[in-house]
């Protein structure tokens, strides 16, 4: 159990990928996701940048969670490569990331 929609997670990657530009939308988005959703969503960045495996979701969750010291939206930030690192965790889990951004578009 992911913790958070896909939709969701797609959506971060949107706009993401548009953070110049949308740097309020997303952060908007993200601070607006439940803490349960902030806590998903950094536990599949990890998974993407190897942090951890995607058999080990449910440890990063937690960690996740006892761990959320700043806003995530903050956080997420820190990486240049955010949307790279969530495709690639979504994708560890076996669901696809482009099936689902493309369902929003």
């Amino acid at each position: 159990m992911l913790h958070i929609n896909t939709d969701k997670v797609a959506e971060v990657i949107i706009l993401a990928r548009e953070m110049n530009r949308g740097e309020p939308e997303f952060d908007g988005f993200v601070s607006n996701l439940s803490e349960e959703e902030q806590a998903a969503l950094v536990a599949i960045f990890w998974i993407g940048r190897g942090s951890f495996e995607a058999e080990e979701y449910a440890e990063a969750f937690e960690t996740a969670q006892a761990e959320a010291t700043t806003p995530c939206e903050e956080y997420l930030k820190g990486s240049p490569h955010l949307a790279d690192h969530l495709e690639n965790g979504l994708e560890a889990l076996g669901i696809s990331a482009m099936d689902e951004e493309d369902d929003l578009y």
